[in-house]
């Protein structure tokens, strides 16, 4: 372990992450395991900065005056008119070997130049420190006498070639060779780095092998048993096992033509050139994927096609009749789906592999997923996945469950029951739909690779699991009065309001932290140029959209009454998904932002629950 260079309470200078620019700063403190110095800016501003950020005080000294003991010819240059450094007085002849030393004196100046760097793209940290960009301070003021810029010694980076260039402090012959020899060596250090990961995952999740391979065991198993608990007349956990149909009866190719049917009209809905096109945020390499923003569109459509379906007479509940084989048939091609995605993910560059899937375990990289974002052309696979076949699927499953209920007890109008349950959801489904471009910032997307846990989940638990309420309502009706249905309507809107309130906040701050509408959030800078939010509901809790998600799926499932625990198994599951993913980013945020993420858990104390976890 190096030594320690600067004691706590010691003035040095500090660089400004991601800037070439040295303040004034304060050791606080030095952390032995993760080596970092946690230094405070003079206008208040704590950072971690490594060791090769921090320069003593006396490394920016400036340099005497050499007119003292300048050359005779260079008192002259100094008396003539403004000039080049490099450019001789005229009329003054030189001797051979004056040419040589000074020749020779230009060479050696070229690594050790000393001039100082005037970089306008970067400032000092604003008093009010509530917006950042890749950690870089709001102020322009760059003329403060507070600022002190680096002089630098070495290799000189992108600013210093500017004013070598300009000031002509070497030969120009050697130019170009210079240039090249640094582009070769990558000597130029970018202003915004992107570490690039590790090459193999060395922490493995979900219990590791053995974990995942139950997890493709047992997934399916869960599904299967719930459905088939939902059409006993006595649901209880307790009737264990359920009746088991026969094999044969669980498939049929007529479910799962349509099944596919489904599949690929969403698919052409997708392909669509309707909707606009962003930019997803950068990856390990620097690239930006482009992603069409138009499941809405999609959705629209999709409502479009099933009302001429039901205005000719179509029996929709006929997904209720066949639920089971639809499941099974979901479930069949989610797995062909995963044995396609791990054999591309063979021949796929290691930049392109998933952060979080490169174990070099058969087993867990199927599951969680090799590849992190497989397209064939533009089609992005796991974008494609995540937000229509099964988010919009759950939607038809619901009225399909509605129809059923309403021909099952020969009613005229669905239960209020029903009616609280499709409207929640179609809520939660139209707003994901409609806020699409927010889900490029989910780890989902960013750091999830696409195999058997999410294509299972985004085609078959999504679909048949979440819609267990609506597929219980109908074996099970429940009759709710009308106040009891306001005052799980308040309920389900106070949990929307926190998880739409929070998302938005998050992703904002995350695509324009410069936004002035944005001015009033506060937030604790980090090394890695991010900030963390620390107002709003982001310094309620430190995961405030988890806690909407809990309340609406408790919302969810009160229609459905209090004669069996069946219908708040998604509120138990959605708990448990939701500490574990808690968990996991606890774990993600830690090692990414270091002693700032201690600083912000302090300011923070509850993680989703206020008051209680």
């Amino acid at each position: 372990m190096p030594n320690r260079r600067f004691a706590d309470g010691e003035v040095v200078m500090g660089r400004w992450p991601g800037s070439v620019l040295y303040y004034e700063v304060q050791v606080t403190s030095y952390d032995d395991v993760s080596q970092l110095y946690i230094v405070k800016y003079k206008d208040g501003t704590e950072l971690a900065l490594r060791d090769s950020d921090i320069r003593t005080q006396s490394s920016f000294k400036p340099r005497k005056s050499q007119s003292s003991s300048s050359s005779p010819s260079r008192r002259s240059t100094s008396r003539s008119r403004s000039r080049s450094p490099g450019r001789p007085a005229k009329g003054r002849r030189r001797s051979s070997s004056q040419s040589r030393e000074n020749k020779d004196d230009k060479k050696k100046t070229v690594p050790e130049t000393n001039l100082p760097i005037l970089v306008l793209g970067f400032f000092k940290p604003s008093e009010n420190n509530t917006r950042s960009y890749n950690g870089e301070p709001d102020s322009t003021e760059v003329n403060d006498t507070s600022c002190i810029i680096s002089e630098q010694k070495l290799k000189p980076d992108l600013e210093i070639e500017r004013v070598l260039e300009q000031y002509s402090l070497r030969p120009r012959k050697e130019e170009k060779k210079k240039e090249e020899t640094y582009s070769e060596k990558n000597i130029l250090e970018p202003v915004k780095t992107i570490e690039k990961p590790s090459s193999k995952t060395k922490e493995l999740e979900f219990g590791g092998r053995i974990g995942t391979f139950m997890m493709m065991l047992f997934l399916p198993a869960t599904v299967l048993y719930l459905l088939l608990l939902c059409k006993q007349d006595d649901p209880s956990l307790m009737n264990f096992p359920p009746p088991l149909p026969a094999l044969e009866s669980l498939w049929e190719p007529r479910v799962f033509g349509v099944f596919l049917l489904w599949f690929f009209l969403q698919a052409l809905f997708y392909l669509l050139p309707v909707g606009k096109v962003v930019e997803g945020l950068p990856l390990s390499n620097g690239r930006k994927l482009q992603y069409r923003i138009n499941g809405f569109y999609a959705f629209v459509l999709t409502a479009a096609i099933i009302g001429t379906l039901l205005y000719f007479q179509f029996e929709l509940h006929y997904l209720y009749d066949h639920f089971m084989q639809f499941a099974v048939s979901a479930a069949a091609f989610s797995m062909v789906l995963s044995i396609y995605l791990y054999i591309r993910s063979l021949k796929a560059p290691e930049e392109e592999l998933a952060p979080g899937g490169n174990s070099g375990y058969f087993v867990y990289d199927f599951f969680t997923g090799h590849e992190l974002n497989p397209r064939i052309g533009s089609f992005d696979l796991k974008y494609f996945c995540e937000l229509r076949p099964g988010l919009i699927g759950w939607v038809v499953i619901n009225l399909a469950m509605l129809l059923a209920e309403m021909k099952i007890h020969n009613q005229s109008m669905p239960s209020l029951s029903m009616l609280l349950v499709n409207s929640f959801q179609l809520l939660y489904v139209v707003d994901a739909l409609w806020n699409e471009e927010a889900i490029l910032t989910t780890m989902d997307i960013t750091h999830d690779g696409f195999g058997f846990m999410l294509a299972f989940g985004d085609l078959v638990w999504v679909p048949f699991v979440y819609s267990l309420q609506a597929f219980y309502l109908v074996g099970h009706p429940t009759a709710i009065s009308w106040p009891v249905a306001a005052a799980i309507t308040v309920l389900n809107g106070i949990g929307y309001y926190i998880f739409r309130s929070a998302n938005s906040q998050k992703n904002h701050f995350r695509r324009n932290p410069a936004d002035p509408k944005l001015a009033y959030l506060k937030f604790i800078p980090t090394a890695t140029g991010k900030g963390l939010l620390v107002t709003g509901w982001w310094g309620f809790v430190r995961h405030p959209n988890y806690l909407g998600d809990i309340i609406m799926a408790l919302a969810w499932s009160l229609p459905c009454g209090f004669n069996h625990i069946l219908p708040y198994f998604y509120v138990i599951y959605f708990i448990c998904l939701l500490v574990h993913r808690e968990a996991r980013d606890e774990h993600h945020c830690k090692q990414k932002y270091g002693l700032a993420w201690e600083r912000y858990c302090q300011r923070v104390p509850y993680r989703i629950f206020p008051y209680i976890y």
